[in-house]
Parts: C-alpha cells; sequence; structure tokens
C-alpha cells in the first residue's frame, strides 16, 4: 500500500546548511536599503527562522498534517498518536490553533514554544519500552495536526500558512474522492515543489474505494503531483479508522527521523529559494568597479572644475608681484607702486578673492563627473544595484561644488611667508642707492668746487671717483633687480606648484570622502551580496 520512497531518501548534497543560512544572512544585510524591501524582509524572516530551527532541537522532526475538511486528517493524527489527541468530525476547541504531539523526553517544549503552539495544545508522549518496533518508534517526532486550509474561517488559513513555514516534513493528506481539488493543488502543493525531498502524500480514507480502484486513483494522485512539480513525492495509501496503511506511515516517518536530515532540507530548500530570487535581481558577476586611473582621473577632473589651476595662477602672480616689489631697484618700485603694492602683499591672489573662486567652480562638470563616476563603478550590475549606485553617491553630491568650493577657501596655500632672502636683497638695493646717490652728490659738489677753482676731484684711471660710486651704485642695483626677477619667478613658480599641490591634495581628500568611499561602500556591499548568495548556493566563488 505504500509508494516506494526515492533512494537515497535524503541526499547530503549542498554543502552545510548553516553555511548557507550564514551566506543568505550576509545578502541579506549587504542587500537591505538597496534591494526589493519586500524581498530583503522575507529573506530576513528565512535566515531568522532557519537560524532558529538549526539551533533548536536538532534531534527532533516536526512534521506537519494538513489538508482540507473531511480528508480524515486529524484521524490519521490520532492514529500515529495511539490516542484520541485531536477532535473528530467537531468544531475544535480553538479554531485558530494547531495541536502537537511530541514523542520523547523532553517533550520539544523549547520547539512547540518557537512555533508557536500553545502549551494547553502539546501532548508529550513516550514509546514503551521494548514494546514499540524500532521501526515505529517515533522518538524525536513533533506532530503537528493543522486547521484545515478550505476553513471558512480567516485564521485558520493565517495559522495553517505560518505553521507550514515551520515543519520539517509536509504531509498532505487527501481525500481519495477529492483529491484533485485545485485550491490545495494551486495554494500549496504547487508552490512548494522546491520542497519536493520533504514532502509526503497520504491518500486517506482508503477504504471508501472498492479495492480495485486503488492502484488507479494512486496512479492518478502520482500525475497530479507529477504536474506540480512534485513527481517522485512518497504517496501512502491509509485508512486511519480502519488502521490499514498507518504503520507504512509510520515506517515512513521513523526514516525521516532518523536520518536526522529533514529540518537541514527544508532549511536549505527555503534558503535556496530565497537565495534564487536574490540573485535574479541581484545578479552573480563580479564587480568590475574602478580602476586607480579613473579615481585620479576624477580627482583631478573635481580639482579643473574648482578652479584649481586658477587658484595656483594666481599664488604664482601674486609671489612674483610681492618678490619684484620687495627686491627690485627702489627707484623702479616707486615708478610701479601703484601696481605691484596698490592692495598690499598678495594682491593678485586677493584680487581673486573667495567669489572669484567660487565663480571658477564648474558646476555642471562637477555633476557630470559624479554621474560619470557612478555609471563606471556600477558597470556590469543589474539595474537595481545601479539606482542603489546613483543613491548613494550622486544624490548625496548635488552640493558638492559648494564643498568644494569651502575646502578651497580653507585650504592654506603657504605663500604668505616672506622669504629672507628678499630682505637681504632689500638692503643690498638700498645701499647700492645709496652709494648712487653718494657719487651724484659728490660729482655735484666737486662741479661746483671746480667752477670756483676751489677744489679738484680725485680720479681712478682719469675718471672721477664720484662717478665709480654712482655707476657702481646703478649698475648693481639694475642688475640685481634683474638677477632676483628671474629668481624670484622661478621661487614663485616653485611655491605656486606647492600650493596647487596642497589644492589638489585637498580636492583628492574631499573626492575620497564624498565620491570613492560611497563607490567603494556600494560595490563592497555587492560583493559582500554576491558571496553571500553564492555560498546559500553552495557554491565556491
Amino acid at each position: 500500500m505504500t509508494d516506494t520512497p526515492p533512494a537515497p531518501l535524503f541526499s547530503t548534497t549542498g554543502g552545510d546548511v548553516a553555511a548557507r543560512v550564514d551566506g543568505l544572512a550576509r545578502a541579506v544585510e549587504a542587500s537591505a536599503g538597496r534591494l526589493d524591501p519586500a524581498l530583503v524582509a522575507e529573506g530576513a524572516a528565512v535566515v531568522q527562522r532557519a537560524s532558529a530551527r538549526l539551533r533548536l532541537a536538532s534531534d527532533r522532526t516536526v512534521v506537519a498534517l494538513a489538508g482540507a475538511t473531511g480528508s480524515g486528517k486529524s484521524s490519521l493524527f490520532n492514529a500515529v498518536a495511539g490516542v484520541e489527541l485531536s477532535a473528530v468530525g467537531v468544531r475544535r476547541p480553538t479554531t485558530s490553533w494547531a495541536m502537537a504531539v511530541a514523542w520523547g523526553n523532553d517533550g520539544g517544549r523549547a520547539l512547540l514554544e518557537w512555533i508557536g503552539i500553545p502549551e494547553r495544545q502539546q501532548m508529550s508522549l513516550g514509546s514503551p519500552l521494548g514494546l514499540v518496533p524500532e521501526d515505529t518508534n517515533l522518538d524525536g517526532l513533533v506532530l503537528l495536526d493543522l486547521p484545515d486550509h478550505d476553513s471558512t474561517e480567516v485564521a485558520h488559513h493565517l495559522e495553517v500558512d505560518r505553521l507550514v513555514k515551520y515543519a520539517d516534513v509536509l504531509v498532505w493528506v487527501l481525500d481519495p474522492q477529492k483529491y484533485a481539488d485545485a485550491a490545495i493543488h494551486e495554494r500549496y502543493l504547487r508552490p512548494l515543489a522546491r520542497h519536493a525531498e520533504v514532502t509526503m502524500v497520504v491518500l486517506n480514507q482508503i477504504d471508501k474505494l472498492p479495492p480495485e480502484q486503488w492502484d488507479g486513483t494512486l496512479q492518478d494522485v502520482r500525475r497530479l503531483l507529477a504536474e506540480d512539480g512534485l513527481a517522485g513525492v512518497p504517496v501512502i495509501a491509509v485508512s486511519a479508522l480502519r488502521g490499514d496503511g498507518v504503520d507504512d506511515f509510520k515506517r515512513a516517518l521513523v526514516r525521516r527521523i532518523r536520518d536526522k536530515q529533514a529540518a537541514g532540507l527544508r532549511t536549505g530548500a527555503d534558503v535556496e529559494h530565497l537565495a534564487k530570487a536574490f540573485e535574479q535581481i541581484s545578479g552573480d558577476a563580479p564587480a568590475l568597479g574602478l580602476t586607480d586611473s579613473d579615481r585620479a582621473q576624477l580627482a583631478d577632473t573635481l580639482a579643473d572644475a574648482a578652479g584649481v589651476s586658477a587658484v595656483a595662477d594666481a599664488a604664482e602672480k601674486s609671489l612674483v608681484s610681492r618678490a619684484v616689489s620687495a627686491t627690485t631697484w627702489p627707484p623702479l618700485r616707486m615708478i610701479g607702486r601703484s601696481k605691484s603694492t596698490s592692495s598690499g602683499p598678495g594682491s593678485a591672489l586677493h584680487a581673486l578673492g573667495a567669489e572669484g573662486v567660487s565663480a571658477r567652480v564648474q558646476r555642471p562638470a562637477v555633476d557630470v563627473a559624479v554621474r560619470d563616476v557612478a555609471e563606471k563603478a556600477a558597470i556590469g550590475l543589474t539595474p537595481s544595484w545601479v539606482q542603489s549606485m546613483r543613491r548613494a553617491v550622486v544624490v548625496p553630491n548635488r552640493d558638492l561644488a559648494d564643498v568644494l568650493d569651502d575646502a578651497i577657501a580653507r585650504t592654506g596655500l603657504g605663500i604668505d611667508k616672506t622669504p629672507t632672502w628678499w630682505s637681504f636683497v632689500k638692503l643690498v638695493q638700498w645701499a647700492a642707492l645709496a652709494v648712487m646717490i653718494a657719487g651724484l652728490l659728490w660729482m655735484l659738489a666737486l662741479t661746483g668746487a671746480e667752477l670756483t677753482g676751489s677744489a679738484s676731484a680725485p680720479t681712478v684711471a682719469g675718471v672721477w671717483l664720484p662717478a665709480y660710486l654712482a655707476g657702481g651704485g646703478l649698475v648693481v642695483g639694475l642688475l640685481l633687480a634683474l638677477v632676483t626677477t628671474v629668481a624670484a619667478k622661478s621661487s614663485a613658480s616653485r611655491r605656486a606648484h606647492g600650493a596647487e599641490d596642497r589644492l589638489r591634495a585637498t580636492i583628492a581628500e574631499v573626492t575620497r570622502e564624498r565620491v570613492l568611499a560611497p563607490v567603494d561602500h556600494e560595490l563592497a556591499a555587492y560583493e559582500q551580496a554576491r558571496r553571500g548568495i553564492a555560498a546559500a548556493l553552495g557554491r565556491n566563488v
């Protein structure tokens, strides 16, 4: 009267179930706020339920009897228990709750409490030592009698749907005259095709049919199950009232109990189903991400858009102006005073001003650069992750131009300090000017004296000494001005490059914090999800 189960009854392929649950947990964690919220919530529920089931009573197997009104489900429950536990043919005392019976010493209380079965609807049984054959000894079994799935009570439907998720083994009790009912096939059996390894079907009340119709009916049940995706599921013919096939059913349950894989198989199937759903919208391809060149180019683009080069040029002009003003020949400085010193030290930079720097920040260029890097980082990712990348990178950086502007304004350019050699050259220039003036005054005095015949001018090689002084002072001043101008431009260029390096370093830091860090965070989340999904599916990555 039994349908021979496939051999082996359980498969150990698929890896460690706990590792697969952990993989799904990591995928759920990484996907939160990024992928479909409903799917993430469902995944979190499966992880929570699976983790708890693996911690609780791993030596027990939870078997749920489900079926329609009149299928004899409660009669089968009582027949397996050997006592009248579940009311038959009358309204349940508490219609929205299941009945439970546990075989063993501790009664599986912690497990039943986790499942949500009130203590008043629990019963603990023991198999008398030596009185029960080993192949029908149900120690380790927790048997649930679920409410009728076709009940008019909404609470019954909700309770059935809830408890089906907790069962390690699902036993669907069918009426031999109503086994083709579309409701049970469409609502329960077909969606649970992924749980075929932990599903059994009992054709109860087989005594209602003439014996010659039993084989044909069993074959028809198998055909319908195959259409539901449950080909190969054990089908057992039983008459709970007469006792026919009850021991066969018990033996099938014992095989599940002794194998101790039902909980893992059920959990693994739930995890695999969710992992495949995650993979469909999350993808499984490694992320290409950004190269070092991409990252450097982004920083350069933002620096250019922020006007770093303009600020550095202004700094260089300011340094040259200040250096020339400080070291040129004093008469030349006085001539060009209005141009070089009208606004004080650093006038070229100050003339640019904060408003000038802000005006140079090219907002469209900044926005385009951020969008481009987000798109490039998301190449190869699924639409869900592309959208997540945009939310994490593009949306928060709509004010990035202002942030760059502030960063530039706060950055010390290192050009305010006056080099020591400026002061030394200035002193030499004034000394040269003093010598020149002294020479001129001396020549003027000697010229007057000669006119009066009161004195003669000292000469060197036939040239007045004062002329040497005046000419020497002039030549030294002009040559020194020329040399220091060249030196000032070289020094200004070097210091301006240093200022530009500091500005670019500041921009690079802002780029890392505001753009690249979120990009890396999203890519890390994707990689965690990808590896978690692979682990949940028992794959190596």
